[in-house]
């Protein structure tokens, strides 16, 4: 069995929603089916007995090969290790033994070692060699415990799933974008994008919020910084035994000691404090230990807290006892299990010793053993909601202080007997304020009713009610085999027409406002991720071609437009185990199965294959074809919904019997509806903007300003004058645009028509072919060019195949074959006289349409 390739597929793909590695895998003709692989099944269950149920992909009597068998290994590897993932899929390609592996993975990099431990599981079983597969298993959780979110950022991201609000994780850590464009917030934890960093010091500065929130008339304890451990006992007499020593800026609980009574707890306290930071000492407030936690203005949860401790049973020594309660899989090591491991440190020795017992003590049966004084989780510590028990006025002194430091996400802690009562009449006060505070307490507190905290801060970031939002800004995504650019351009146009603030990303480049941010072919996953991060987008056109679907899945999670020009007989066929327009058609209705429930797909009612997409759409469907009387057109019209025709000389978009007209004249692309090609282009555009919910107004303006230069759709039929002879520049490369373009040019004035054309390298042979062969009927003069990349032939090969399809050609009588671009283009040129007509399909778009402009400049 070879892997011969390995993807990630970051987002929705042609296999599912889910975020998957996808493998092409080559197996031998005995590796095809397990059946002819003695003992095989037996070693392999032997060697990891959870994998469940050996079965092909389908419900067809398909034998399992070692590619089926890497499929459900990967999964159950996964699930075994506690993601949760539950989609695999392998397909049978058109090459016989080679298959495509799609396995779902919750973090990429699990799902990548998982993919490599299933198959070094089945080298094992066919070897007959041995497999650890709790040493795999572990190896997993720890990574997946490594790389996944804590529990306080994936509460958050739960929520605005939960809601529809998109995210996008922007690092390995804690740092979440949500929404999109000018409509994205980001959270750092627990912390969102609005607090400042002024007021993150402030909090961190234990001695500055205390003072700030004396000023304001919360209670506090009374307290100082200190600088060696015989100034902290002096404050510690001052203030009066017993204490509170703690850093000046930690956070967790790291380096916090409480009920300090005794010299030598204090020469304890004190360096484990002066190891995170300046050292404080306050005084030690009686009662137990409470989170509050304010969100914007309101308290959404409370939870008391508990220090680490153990019960006796007479039998076993504290240590042991620890060890028991450490063995809970609920305990971990970090922040990623509902409760971390208590800490056995010289802290809880020390602690120990005060309770006249030592490591090696057997306590009593029933007997409460203390561990530490704090009561953070993070250092072993449990937690009871008391949430609904918080009086008025405990909760406005906590809803003070947060506001009083600055901060919108806060973790409020208290000391007091209890919070039934005002903090004033039981001596109690606020002892910390704290920024990104942890939310494994209010989530999943031992004891007590979990809080959805998460939906209270994504509610504080998108609002409460009929005034919530969901982050999203208006995004249309774009595919077929013609018309893409052009189409996504006039789209983004008539966007900005209306006054937004447009991202767009097209294979000529990436642009906001109007500006390029970056160059080349971006009609991929990157750049339109990279657009949904600009602050200042307000909305998005995406050209998704082919290619990025296939390598990376779509760079968002769901459109409000998906637009399907047309199919046509394809392109780029015979790559990728695409070799029909209907596996193609897989690949392109990606975008069509990810429209939003609310949304529009607007489709080609003349094209069937693009047709038949509306089956998997969420959403509603708009249809487009020139011919209004198309069965499919008359029905969908008959059953009142949306379709966009012509009839006579005027775009026409109808719903039942409301109709809204545009003449074509005033749509200058289509020069007076004479290029087919372009009236299909405007009806897609046309039909997107309605499916947004543009203003009429506003789509008539659009569509008649927008001009099909070499600046607004550069290679897009960019018509030029070049003494007296018609020059049209355009960037077909494939049979269906050819013939397209023979059409539109039989609609201009030409005497002598001339066409100057290379090939694309990577396409087969009969499409290379085919294009001359269309060409052939049409015009007087070719002139084929070879250029460097030849994208994997050999010199001459593409222009032989360019040749070979116009052999017989009815119309063709000259043929040249030239060496470089630019010395065809100047050819094709120094031959035109008044009243000509060339056709130059350019290979590279902006170097020669430069080069174009340069000699028409010249005369």
């Amino acid at each position: 069995m070879e892997v011969s390739r390995t993807r990630a597929l970051r987002g929705p793909n042609m296999w599912s929603r889910h975020t998957a590695i996808e493998a092409v895998v080559h197996c031998q003709p005995q590796e095809q089916s397990i059946a002819a692989l003695p003992e095989f099944e037996a070693r392999l269950r032997a060697l990891f007995p959870a994998i469940g149920a050996l079965r092909p992909a389908s419900a067809t009597r398909t034998p399992i090969s070692l590619a089926h068998v890497l499929e459900q290994a990967t999964l159950a590897l996964q699930a075994q290790a506690g993601c949760p993932v539950t989609f695999s899929h392998t397909h049978v390609t058109s090459e016989p033994g080679s298959y495509q592996v799609v396995v779902e993975y919750s973090e990429e990099d699990v799902g990548k070692l998982a993919f490599d431990y299933a198959r070094k599981l089945i080298a094992a079983a066919l070897d007959g060699t041995a497999f650890d597969a709790d040493a795999a298993l572990k190896e997993l959780r720890d990574l997946d415990e490594d790389v996944r979110m804590g529990p306080s950022t994936g509460s958050i991201v739960n929520a605005a799933v939960a809601r529809g609000v998109p995210y996008r994780r922007l690092t390995q850590g804690s740092l979440v974008q949500f929404g999109w464009g000018a409509k994205q917030r980001r959270i750092w934890a627990a912390e969102v994008d609005a607090t400042s960093a002024v007021s993150e010091s402030i909090a961190q500065d234990k001695d500055l919020t205390k003072r700030l929130l004396q000023s304001a008339g919360v209670p506090v304890p009374i307290g100082s910084p200190v600088h060696s451990v015989d100034e902290a006992w002096q404050v510690a007499l001052d203030v009066g035994l017993p204490v509170v020593v703690k850093p000046q800026d930690g956070n967790q609980g790291k380096g916090v000691t409480v009920n300090v009574v005794t010299r030598e707890h204090m020469e304890i306290a004190y360096k484990a404090a002066d190891e995170i930071g300046t050292v404080m000492v306050e005084k030690f407030l009686p009662g137990s230990d409470y989170r509050l936690l304010v969100i914007g203005d309101k308290l959404v949860a409370a939870a008391r807290r508990d220090p680490p401790h153990v019960i006796g049973d007479g039998e076993l020594t504290v240590k042991q006892l620890v060890d028991k309660v450490n063995a809970d899989p609920k305990r971990g090591d970090g922040h990623a299990t509902s409760l971390t491991k208590i800490r056995f440190d010289d802290i809880a020795v020390a602690r120990l010793v005060q309770q006249d017992l030592t490591p090696e003590s057997v306590p009593e049966k029933g007997r409460r053993v203390i561990l530490r004084n704090n009561a953070n989780l993070s250092t072993g510590g449990t937690a009871t909601d008391v949430t609904d028990d918080v009086h008025p006025e405990v909760a406005a002194r906590a809803i003070a202080a947060a506001q009083v430091v600055g901060l919108h996400v806060c973790g409020v802690d208290v000391v007091a007997e209890g919070v039934l009562r005002p903090l004033e009449e039981q001596s109690g006060g606020i002892v910390e304020v704290n920024a990104a505070p942890g939310l494994r307490m209010h989530l999943s507190p031992s004891y007590g009713k979990g809080r959805n905290v998460g939906e209270a801060i994504i509610a504080h970031l998108y609002g409460h009610g009929h005034k919530s939002e969901d982050g999203r800004i208006p995004v249309v995504a774009v595919t077929g085999t013609n018309g893409k650019t052009t189409t996504s351009r006039l789209i983004a146009h008539l966007f900005a027409t209306c006054g937004l603030k447009v991202g767009m990303t097209n294979t000529d480049g990436v642009y906001v406002d109007g500006r390029q941010i970056d160059s080349g072919d971006c009609s991929g996953p990157k750049s339109a991720r990279n657009v949904l991060m600009h602050p200042d987008v307000e909305a998005a056109v995406f050209e998704t071609a082919r290619g990025g679907v296939l390598r990376e899945g779509l760079g968002f999670d769901r459109c409000q437009v998906a637009v399907v020009t047309n199919l046509g007989a394809g392109d780029h066929l015979g790559m990728n185990f695409l070799n029909t327009v209907e596996e193609l058609a897989l690949v392109k209705r990606v975008i069509v199965q990810n429209v939003a429930p609310t949304g529009f797909a607007v489709l080609n009612a003349a094209d069937p294959i693009v047709a038949g997409m509306a089956a998997p759409c969420p959403g509603q469907v708009i249809y487009f074809a020139a011919d209004r009387h198309h069965p499919l057109m008359a029905t969908h019209r008959a059953q009142g919904k949306r379709c966009v025709y012509i009839d006579g000389d005027m775009l026409v978009a109808a719903q039942g019997s409301w109709r809204e007209s545009i003449p074509l004249r005033e749509i200058p692309i289509t020069r007076n509806g004479a290029i087919g090609f372009q009236v299909e282009n405007a009806m897609a555009s046309v039909a997107a903007a309605w499916g947004v919910g543009l203003d009429w107004d506003t789509v008539r303006r659009g569509v008649a300003s927008f001009a099909n230069d070499a600046d607004n759709a550069p290679g897009r039929f960019n018509v030029m004058d070049y003494r007296g002879a018609t020059v049209i520049a355009d960037y077909g490369h494939n049979a269906d645009a050819m013939r397209a373009l023979v059409s539109a040019v039989a609609a201009l004035p030409g005497k002598r028509r001339s066409v100057v054309i290379s090939g694309a390298g990577d396409r087969r042979d009969e499409d290379i072919r085919e294009q001359t062969v269309i060409l052939g009927e049409a015009f007087d003069d070719v002139l084929l060019f070879e250029d460097a990349c030849q994208r994997g032939r050999q010199d001459g090969e593409v222009l032989a195949l360019l040749r070979q399809g116009l052999e017989g050609a009815s119309r063709t009588s000259h043929i040249d074959e030239i060496r470089g671009e630019f010395i065809a283009i100047d050819k094709a040129l120094a031959r035109l006289q008044p009243g000509d007509l060339c056709l130059v399909l350019v290979d590279q778009v902006e170097e020669a349409l430069a080069h174009l402009a340069k000699r028409i400049a010249e005369g």
